[in-house]
This record gives structure tokens, C-alpha cells and sequence, in this order.
């Protein structure tokens, strides 16, 4: 009687596993893809290596003036120079130890977070998104605890970039999560309302609705309220997503199955139960990538509150190349502010790529 023995499997061949492997299979698998990839790199290569040559062998780092600027490549110094105005804004100087507080507190808070092994990660969860906000407007603002008050007229560059990106996100999601469910809710009156809401916002541009915050919102107010620019921004940014954001949970909701509605009935779950424990959890885990994707264009947009004079990032930039003493490194700054934007917008995808393994979202074959 013979028996066979099934062997373990044996490693690919190294041709296969290393980089000329791998430039076999994806640049060189036929005489075409060669031909085509040669007449790449020949056209690639000498912008490439300019580029290089422009941005880090010829190039200026450090110095106080742009007379320091003679190697012929970028001048950095342009960037090194202003650092803390793109970092801080107009913030007080002597103040700055309490945005280092604020970068630090919510790094690790936000590290923790997607860390999946954090320990006790719904009370942190909590702490996050309901108590740490006053911990940082308190920090920013001041006014309380001995701090000095800084307005926030002084609140710019990365910053402020920043804080209208999180709490953009961190306010739509909630609100275009009921608006979802309201545009498909059963309830006449509150599904009409949440169309008119919805079909509204999305068919105004941004830039129009942060003229309208800034402008129309103010005569809507008693006489005796004054509300703050930077607040009004907010209200219209969070306002604005929202709006998109419901369009993304409504196409998650529509994806699910029927079935999963009806299992939820027969185990006896009234309606915000079934959803909360349900149909929801599945619906924003189809939807990651386009969440992610309208939290990208959200952090991306925010340099849009330059028009009603608030100076993000981009706006900070604009005015330190209108600065007589640097005139004519425009190019190092939008380099710079591209660099920036593209950090963490490419941080937010991978991590949304990471997310999805990790949750077996379930709609990849």
C-alpha cells in the first residue's frame, strides 16, 4: 500500500521574490512592457534627477536673509526662516509651549486610538471627541486657569489648519450619520427635511458658503451677539460636509442587505437598537474608503478660509512671499505647503487601507 505524503510547500524562487523579480513581472514581463519602460526612463530620469539636484544638492538650508541664497538651487532658508509663523501663526511667542501641548496631547491621543491593542479604547474614545475639545480650546483660548487670552484672529498657519480639519471631521460625521438615517427614515416630515438640508448644502460650493457664514450669518444673530469669525467657519465647514457625508452612509445603508433588516426585527430590536448594533457597524465599514476619501477633500479645503480672513497654512505662506525682504521664493513655499497637505492626506489613506484589512470589510473579491 503505498501512502502519500502531502509536503510542506517550498519558498517562491528568489527571482521571483526580490526586486529584479519584481521588475520582471510588473516592467519587463514581455518585449513591449521593456520597450515602453526604457523609453520611460529615459524621458523620467533627467527631471527626476534635476529635481534632486534643485531641492537638495544645490540647495540652501539655513541662514537669516535671502542674500544667503547663492548655491542656485532652492532656497530654503525661505522655509526654515518663517518655520514658526507656519507652525504657530501670529500665536504669542512667549505662548507657544501651549500649541506644543495641544500637537503632543493629540498625537498620542490619536496614536492610541488606532493602535488596536490600546486597552479601555471606548472611554478613550470618549474623553477624545467630548471632553479633550474644551481641553483645547481652553489651552488655545486661554481665559481660565491663569492662561492669557490669545483671540483668535492670532490663530493661523498649521494650526489652525489642523483644528478646522479635526473638528470638521469629528463634528460631520456624527451629524451626516442622523441625516442618513433621517433621508431614509419612514417619517415623512423628517425625511423631507433632511433632503431639502442635504440637496441644499451639497449644491452650494464652499467657498460660497464660507461668504455666507461669514457675511449673512451675522445678521441672522440678535444685535447684541457678536460671533466669532473662526466659529463662523467652523459652523458652515461642518455644515458643508455633513451634507456630503450623509451621501456616503446612505449608500452604505443601501448596501446592505435586506436580510440584515429583518434579522435585526426577528431578534426584537427596536429600530435604534438594530441600527446602532447592526445595520450601522456594517454600513460605515463598506464606506471607509469614502469616508476617508471626503475627509481628505475636507482637510484639503480647508485653505479656503483664506477669502474671509483667516490664515491657514496656505494663507500664512501668501503672505510671507508678499514680505519685500523675500520676494521671488513662491516656489519653495507652495513646495513646502504641498508637502505638508500631501503628509497628511497620504497618512489618512494608508491608514484607511489599513483599516479595511483589519476589519474584512467584506466588498474586495
Amino acid at each position: 500500500m503505498i501512502v502519500y505524503r502531502e509536503q510542506p510547500s517550498l519558498p517562491a524562487p528568489a527571482s521571483q521574490t526580490t526586486i529584479v523579480g519584481w521588475m520582471r513581472r510588473n516592467l519587463f514581463s514581455n518585449w513591449v512592457n521593456g520597450i515602453i519602460t526604457l523609453v520611460l526612463l529615459y524621458l523620467a530620469v533627467p527631471q527626476i534627477w534635476h529635481v534632486i539636484d534643485w531641492a537638495f544638492i544645490n540647495s540652501d538650508w539655513f541662514g537669516d536673509k535671502k542674500e544667503q541664497c547663492v548655491s542656485g538651487g532652492a532656497c530654503w532658508i525661505f522655509i526654515t526662516n518663517r518655520l514658526n509663523l507656519f507652525i504657530y501663526g501670529f500665536y504669542p511667542q512667549t505662548e507657544y509651549w501651549r500649541v506644543n501641548w495641544v500637537y503632543l496631547l493629540t498625537a498620542l491621543q490619536v496614536l492610541a486610538l488606532v493602535y488596536p491593542k490600546t486597552p479601555k479604547k471606548t472611554y478613550l474614545s470618549l474623553f477624545f471627541f467630548v471632553i479633550y475639545p474644551f481641553i483645547v480650546f481652553y489651552l488655545l483660548y486661554g481665559g481660565a486657569f491663569g492662561l492669557e487670552v490669545v483671540d483668535t484672529n492670532k490663530w493661523g498657519g498649521l494650526m489652525l489648519t489642523l483644528l478646522l480639519g479635526i473638528v470638521g471631521t469629528i463634528a460631520a460625521l456624527p451629524l451626516g450619520i442622523l441625516l442618513a438615517l433621517g433621508r431614509r427614515s419612514e417619517m415623512p416630515i423628517i425625511r423631507s427635511l433632511s433632503i431639502v438640508f442635504i440637496e441644499f448644502w451639497r449644491a452650494v460650493p464652499l467657498i460660497t458658503v464660507l461668504f455666507m457664514a461669514s457675511v449673512m450669518l451675522p445678521l441672522f444673530l440678535q444685535g447684541d451677539v457678536n460671533m466669532d469669525k473662526l466659529l463662523r467657519a467652523m459652523i458652515g465647514i461642518i455644515l458643508f460636509e455633513s451634507a456630503y457625508v450623509a451621501e456616503v452612509i446612505r449608500g452604505g445603508l443601501q448596501a446592505i442587505p435586506k436580510g440584515q433588516y429583518e434579522a435585526a426585527k426577528a431578534l426584537g430590536l427596536n429600530y435604534w437598537k438594530s441600527m446602532g448594533l447592526i445595520i450601522m457597524p456594517q454600513a460605515l465599514k463598506i464606506t471607509i474608503p469614502s469616508l476617508v476619501n471626503t475627509f481628505i477633500e475636507l482637510f484639503k479645503d480647508t485653505s479656503l478660509v483664506t477669502i474671509i480672513g483667516l490664515f491657514d497654512l496656505l494663507a500664512v505662506t501668501k503672505a510671507g512671499l508678499a514680505d519685500p525682504k523675500w520676494l521671488g521664493f513662491s516656489t519653495e513655499g507652495y513646495v513646502f505647503v504641498a508637502l505638508v497637505f500631501w503628509v497628511f492626506c497620504f497618512g489618512m489613506s494608508r491608514y484607511s487601507l489599513h483599516l479595511e484589512k483589519r476589519l474584512h470589510t467584506g466588498h474586495k473579491n
